[in-house]
């Protein structure tokens, strides 16, 4: 099942409001995923900064004085803003590495939910009414973002386990469908020093299209490669840090719509996602063609 939502924000006047109308359009897709649910937001950070978010299941204990500890490791200005059980720590960019690698050694229970200079992820068990709620969604501001609601069929239920992952600088994405190759895409990649941390065949078509684009495809190769090198039946909606784009697998037996204003470009699994949008009923709406890339950026 799983439900996908994504919005792009084609004009300016429109980014206060991102956060309210994902997370309108991540409710609606509750029935087709009631287990966990989870949601990017692009917003950049000052210049010269980076973010990395982070997950705790015991917040109150990791993120006591995380923010300090932080700041006499890498030596450098850190500013922490904590939203339940995640935070978003703000940093120089260009100690986005140190920062990972300090934050396992100093608080080794807590996890890395995405870094780069513009994306926060934040997801977590539970309806996804209930996780909105928790991370104040409707209230975040940004150019675009992408959001997922998981009926979970090929690993455990848990925050890890839901969607978006990440396994790129400013890169995420959400999947809704079935990898049938996916463990022998995950030893591929391990030997490629690309690991994954969960048994979510979706963490691995992540790491797949990282993988591509380090070895020098643009997105969009990366994007037409899933075709060929990717078996079961998916569709991909991928974030990056000037857009996103989708694709689906050359049978696309998974549903999927697509809207597109003067104001905006949305995906949604279901139409019933889009309805409350502004200017829909003069949108161009289309249903995204099997085996072919879509793709926005500002």
């Amino acid at each position: 099942m799983c439900g996908i939502v994504g919005l792009f924000i084609k004009d300016p006047a429109l980014e206060p409001k991102l956060g309210e109308l994902l997370t309108d359009m991540l409710i609606t897709m509750t029935d087709r995923g009631p287990d966990s649910a989870g949601i990017a937001i692009y917003s950049r950070a000052g210049d010269g900064l980076g973010k990395i978010t982070v997950q705790s299941a015991n917040p109150k204990r990791d993120f006591a004085d995380l923010d300090k500890d932080l700041h006499n490791a890498i030596g450098q200005p850190v500013v922490m803003k904590i939203k339940s059980s995640h935070a978003v720590i703000e940093l120089p960019l260009d100690q986005l590495d140190a920062a990972r690698t300090a934050i396992c050694a100093l608080r080794p229970e807590v996890r890395v939910m995405s870094a780069g200079d513009s994306l926060e992820i934040y997801k977590e068990v539970g309806l996804p009414k209930e996780v909105a709620d928790r991370f104040d969604l409707s209230k975040m501001k940004g150019t675009h973002g992408i959001g997922h609601t998981r009926m979970a069929t090929e690993s455990a239920v848990t925050t890890l386990g839901a969607h978006p992952f990440s396994t790129g600088s400013d890169q995420c994405l959400v999947h809704n469908g079935s990898l049938s190759n996916h463990n022998s895409l995950r030893r591929k990649l391990a030997r490629e020093d690309i690991l994954t941390e969960t048994q979510n065949d979706t963490e691995v078509g992540a790491a797949y299209l990282t993988w591509k684009m380090r070895e020098g495809d643009t997105l969009g190769e990366a994007l037409e490669s899933t075709v060929d090198d990717i078996d079961g039946f998916f569709t991909f909606v991928v974030g990056t840090k000037d857009g996103f784009g989708v694709i689906r697998d050359p049978i696309a037996c998974k549903p999927a719509v697509m809207a597109e204003t003067d104001q905006y470009v949305a995906f949604g699994s279901e139409y019933r996602a889009l309805v409350n949008l502004p200017g829909i009923e003069t949108a161009r709406v289309w249903e995204p063609e099997p085996a072919t890339v879509y793709f926005w950026n500002h």
